[in-house]
């Protein structure tokens, strides 16, 4: 059996550099990967390519890397939450790619299961489709999207074993197994971390052979973008 834990989030991403490209699993502030995060603002790597749904909000999330100034490109879907990362897109101190939501996923899923491009109606007539190769099918014409190409995927899981199988938990299943094995390593962050045999093998979600890394993440703060109650 391959042991996959790393002791800390320290040593789960060191070997983060200026320039890399880092995926983020997560869907506003729900199932992101908060450890990671923060290391990476303690070791305050530059020039970031960050893919991710959306950009966290002010002072959390990734909007943490965006005060620091680490992010040189976002590209992602939703982005309406964010003040910091506004006024530097407005600015220009910002390079921002837009992508329609279901393309992001799509973009995800390919680099996890090796595909290299795929052809979707989404964006075309669009900004989106600016410089892309078109295609008709069936009557209707597709856009070629790549698929990501990213040095590390971070992800936030419910629990896991040793051996890097992960069970994910509600609104948490959402961009965090479209990006295990989407990178060139794979790093998780999970709230139970088990020994191997632990988990029933029929609620697994993603497999150990898609994680490179993973940890056992401490002071989930679990926030929530915007608290809507009933009277």
């Amino acid at each position: 059996m391959i042991d996959k834990t790393v002791a800390t989030v320290t040593a789960a991403v060191a070997d983060v550099s200026d320039g890399m490209t880092l995926m983020f699993g997560g869907f506003g502030l729900c199932g992101i990967p908060e450890n990671a995060i923060q290391e990476l603002v303690r070791l305050n790597p530059k020039n970031l390519c960050c893919i991710s749904n959306n950009a966290g909000v002010d002072d959390f999330g990734l909007g943490l890397l965006l005060q620091q100034k680490q992010v040189k490109k976002m590209i992602s879907s939703y982005v309406g939450e964010n003040a910091e990362f506004e006024r530097q897109m407005l600015s220009g101190e910002l390079e921002v790619e837009l992508t329609p939501q279901g393309t992001l996923a799509e973009k995800c899923r390919a680099a996890q299961a090796g595909i290299p491009a795929f052809f979707t109606p989404a964006g075309y007539g669009t900004e989106v489709a600016e410089g892309k190769e078109t295609r008709i099918f069936n009557g209707k014409p597709h856009v070629m999207e790549t698929a990501f190409q990213a040095d590390f995927a971070f992800v936030k899981a419910w629990k896991g074993d040793v051996a890097g199988n992960l069970i994910f938990k509600g609104t948490a299943r959402n961009f965090n197994p479209l990006m295990c094995g989407a990178a060139k390593i794979t790093v998780v962050e999970v709230e139970e971390l088990l020994p191997a045999g632990a988990l029933d093998p029929n609620q697994i979600h993603i497999p150990g052979i898609l994680v490179d890394r993973i940890f056992q993440g401490v002071n989930f703060e679990k926030r929530i973008e915007q608290r809507t109650v009933q009277n």
